[in-house]
């Protein structure tokens, strides 16, 4: 009796390795291509028992090596992006909103970044922060009122959020200038500006205001950036001292869900070299919740992964990235960004936020502070180009290729291990919440490449268009329909 049941067992767990793999045969597939195809389903493919000799390119998706938790994908809320979608048609502005945000038909952005009061892209005014009343240590006249107007951060986030959920990331790239001293002068003869330390308290303060304000009009933001770039002076060592006696502590005191990010640095080498001062000291590392860097060097992904192996409890997020000219219409561009994506990830990134996300056909409009470094003119590329004088409303490149993965990828997935490499061809793959499994294949050539993925001992064969990105999705639990 025991020898037949141990038999029966056996072959119960054979059946089911075998029902398993036979469950996924098909796989779904989505093309965006520079021959015309914009995330265009194709006919579903079958996962076939493996092929020997075949002269396409291999790649295998093995689940069993997972790495980062995917947080999302999107770009950026800024004045210059709401100033611009208003010039449109009421129901053509809800339709843009709606390619961006809604997850089924449109990209489904999921993690947004904002800012705190002035920057270059917030020209609905002059330059503001939330408070530029000298001296008021008690933040008296602390006011977030412009951003609640027609083109206000505040107003645009929740128009977008009737389409889509996102998390929201917001750095400061100034203070208000009654908080900064002189320190010095900049190359091009501007004032270097740092933070007065008799302001710390001031600052800390300011930054639980504008979190406050901003959850009691509806806005919650995920994570604070203490510091974007390198507008204000300050330094690692004052970020790392700010961050623990300070902000870090006045939060502590609030209950503050917000999470830090204590600072973003312009290129990936500056952040795998300078982060370290802040996170090996224990004091401030207790108050960071993730790691925020821009990728303005456009290389140095080793720098990331350092960081990743380093500290792999902290989520890394990419936060900003453009190209300073004018827009891009032509699709092949949305290659250059895809290859970032990927590069990222791979990196250990958990998200991916371009800035620009609405801009008009001259890459405007754009705020000019010299004292603040933003400068006349500030041409920049966005995702979404319209035109105010003809109404043309242009998704580019880089929308499609940063919709293939927002889309398809959604927040909870988990990087799984691609095996395989070739020239020109890169797979990345995703296991989701709900069991879905997405492979990204992206396609450089300027020719077609045949390919197969492989997944438990199957593959599918597909032909990759030139200069493209293929989503392949499919579901493990879920049986194929004849």
């Amino acid at each position: 009796m025991w020898i037949s049941t141990r038999k029966t067992a056996w072959l119960l767990a054979a059946c089911i390795l075998w029902v398993v793999p036979a469950w996924a045969q098909q796989a779904r597939v989505y093309v965006s291509s520079q021959a015309g195809d914009r995330l265009t389903p194709k006919p579903t493919l079958r996962f076939q028992t493996r092929r020997r000799g075949s002269a396409a390119l291999m790649f295998t998706v093995d689940e069993s090596a997972r790495y980062q938790r995917i947080d999302g994908f999107g770009a950026s809320f800024l004045e210059s992006g709401s100033l611009t979608l208003n010039t449109l048609e009421p129901a053509a502005q809800e339709k843009v909103l709606k390619a961006l945000f809604d997850p089924e038909t449109g990209a489904g952005f999921s993690a947004m970044k904002t800012v705190l009061a002035g920057t270059d892209e917030m020209p609905a005014g002059p330059w503001y922060t939330y408070d530029d009343t000298p001296g008021d240590i008690g933040m008296e006249h602390f006011s977030i009122r412009r951003d609640l107007g027609p083109a206000g951060l505040i107003t645009y986030i929740k128009r977008a959020r009737q389409y889509g959920n996102f998390k929201l990331q917001a750095p400061m790239d100034f203070p208000p200038d009654w908080m900064l001293m002189e320190v010095g002068k900049q190359p091009d003869g501007r004032a270097a500006l740092n933070v007065d330390t008799k302001y710390y308290d001031a600052l800390a303060l300011y930054y639980l205001r504008y979190l406050q304000e901003y959850e009691k009009n509806g806005v919650f933001i995920d994570y604070l950036s203490l510091f974007n770039e390198r507008y204000t002076k300050i330094t690692y060592p004052q970020i790392r001292d700010l961050l623990k006696e300070h902000v870090g502590p006045l939060f502590a005191r609030n209950h503050v869900r917000t999470q830090i990010q204590f600072r973003e640095a312009s290129t990936r080498a500056e952040a795998g070299k300078e982060y370290p001062t802040v996170l090996d000291d224990p004091g401030a590392r207790k108050y960071v919740g993730s790691l925020a860097y821009h990728g303005y060097d456009f290389k140095n992904f080793e720098a990331i992964a350092e960081l990743h192996r380093r500290y792999p409890n902290l989520p890394l997020w990419m936060t900003e990235i453009c190209w300073v000219k004018l827009p891009v219409y032509e699709f092949s561009d949305g290659d250059y960004w895809g290859n970032q994506i990927v590069s990222d990830l791979e990196a250990g990134a958990s998200a991916w936020i371009y800035w620009n996300m609405i801009l008009n056909d001259h890459g405007g409009p754009w705020l000019v502070s010299v004292i603040h470094g933003d400068p006349d003119p500030n041409i920049q590329h966005p995702v979404v180009i319209i035109n105010p004088a003809t109404q043309e409303v242009t998704y580019t490149g880089l929308y499609y290729y940063l919709a293939h993965f927002s889309k398809f990828v959604r927040p909870g997935s988990v990087r799984i291990a691609t095996r395989g490499s070739a020239e020109g061809i890169r797979c990345l793959a995703f296991k989701g919440a709900k069991g879905e499994v997405v492979a990204e294949l992206l396609n450089s050539r300027k020719s077609d490449a045949p390919v197969t993925l492989g997944w438990h001992g199957r593959e599918i064969s597909l032909n990759l268009p030139a200069i493209s990105i293929s989503t392949i999705t499919w579901n493990p639990q879920e049986k194929a329909r004849d």
